[in-house]
């Protein structure tokens, strides 16, 4: 029995790739394409299929919430997210969600293929990518739970553009203080400086634009 298959993705060109790219295949069927999350929903409960191809940032419905719904229903389909998305939250988020397998669009056609093949056995797959990127976002995110709270405090201000002067004044420490907490918390998250500690407080919410506006 050939594994039947459900393409999930906003792109018409992705999906017509995706086709061009199984159509010669006796062992995968494409039965549906869905264009956002919300009808892939409906498709999975109409068509049941073994394996759904799920982009992860769709209109209407996310990848992810699609998933969870998915899965709420208890319909029996594996989840693999199709994405080009290597956020660690994401890859997090996907997997909470009821995902079994998160594979990069940039991946080759072999190891799709197997990907999908896998799933359908019940094996969870995870791009290397993907794994490089969940486990450095697991570490940091552990890393930020050793920051001292006055570090918290100095890592925020520090995201907002506050010059070393800036945070001495605020806390009423000195700037050699600043300095070394400084020095500790990029340490401690593994971070090159202060262009990358603002990012990251950005990724991680600690800050968002409308602050650094």
């Amino acid at each position: 029995m050939p594994i039947t298959l459900l393409l999930v993705d906003d792109h018409v060109v992705v999906r017509q790739g995706l086709r061009m790219l199984l159509a010669a295949r006796d062992d995968i069927v494409i039965v549906g394409e869905a264009d956002d999350g919300a009808e892939a929903v409906r498709r999975a409960r109409e068509l049941q299929p073994n394996v759904i191809l799920m982009d992860l940032l769709l209109p209407t419905m996310s990848g992810i919430e699609a998933t969870r719904q998915i899965r709420t229903q208890q319909l029996p389909c594996t989840v693999i997210m199709l994405t080009s998305t290597v956020q660690s939250t994401h890859i997090q988020d996907a997997i909470r969600a009821g995902a079994a397998g998160y594979v990069l669009k940039t991946t080759n056609a072999q190891a799709l293929i197997d990907a999908i093949h896998r799933a359908a056995r019940g094996q969870r797959v995870l791009d290397p990518i993907a794994v490089d990127a969940l486990m450095d976002g697991m570490t940091r995110s552990d890393a930020l739970e050793e920051l001292t709270a006055r570090e918290h405090e100095v890592l925020r201000v520090l995201a907002l553009g506050r010059s070393n002067a800036e945070i001495a004044t605020s806390f009423s420490i000195s700037e050699a203080t600043v300095r070394s907490h400084v020095t500790n918390l990029l340490n401690k998250l593994g971070l090159r400086d202060r262009i990358h500690a603002t990012l990251f407080a950005l990724k991680r919410g600690i800050i968002s634009l409308d602050d650094i506006g």
